[in-house]
């Protein structure tokens, strides 16, 4: 494969149990090696209609894209011939759903704040980002969602061991926990992805992202 290829594989796949239901995002590479082994099915999406294809169909699929709309998708391009790359896989004997909830870690910290510093409002990149207890630590603050923000440096200096209303400052937005992972909503901005919308509506919707 191309290098080309090789960064399509590196992608990220939304993976459905076999009722629809979405359970995780996956890597290309996961996703074209279940596909193979007749794990899953590619579940295409256009006009709001889903039409699911095993190996060789999206083989035939692939080869008629490539005719007439090859720009709109991207390629894994093998010896002999060329797939489009899968944006949504259903597993066909799985259908289960993952206990899971939005883990509190900096990553998803950074991304539900889109990494802009909840007192100035501004946007840093994460080595100048820092995390801020509303209420302080030393006043009994807890590490929850509701209680950290991302706050750069100068406004963590300005604040420092008091809470916003001792500093006389304030918060951008109320701080909550995300009822999804927050780096989805990072994918769900980019066109490519535009397919996953159609699984999001589950009232039991629980994605855990695996780079």
């Amino acid at each position: 494969m191309t290098a080309t290829a090789t960064s399509a594989l590196d992608g990220s796949v939304l993976m459905l149990n076999r009722y629809y239901a979405a359970i995780r995002v996956v890597s290309v590479r996961r996703a074209m090696s279940m596909l193979y082994r007749d794990l899953a099915e590619v579940v295409y999406v256009e006009d709001n209609q889903f039409v699911g294809h095993d190996f060789q169909s999206w083989q035939e699929v692939s080869a008629l894209r490539a005719k007439y709309h090859r720009h709109r998708h991207e390629w894994i391009r093998c010896v002999r011939f060329e797939l489009v790359v899968p944006r949504v896989i259903r597993l066909l004997f799985y259908d289960r759903l993952p206990r899971q909830t939005v883990k509190f870690n900096r990553r998803n910290i950074y991304a539900r704040d889109s990494s802009r510093c909840q007192y100035c409002g501004k946007r840093f990149s994460s080595s100048e980002l820092s995390l801020d207890h509303i209420i302080p630590r030393s006043q009994g603050g807890r590490s929850t969602w509701e209680n950290v923000v991302c706050c750069c440096v100068r406004c963590n200096v300005c604040k420092g061991g008091r809470r916003p209303d001792e500093a006389h400052m304030h918060l951008v937005a109320r701080p909550a926990k995300p009822k999804r992972p927050p780096a989805i909503l990072l994918r769900l901005s980019n066109e490519k992805y535009a397919s996953w919308k159609q699984f999001l509506d589950n009232a039991y919707w629980s994605v855990e992202l695996r780079d």
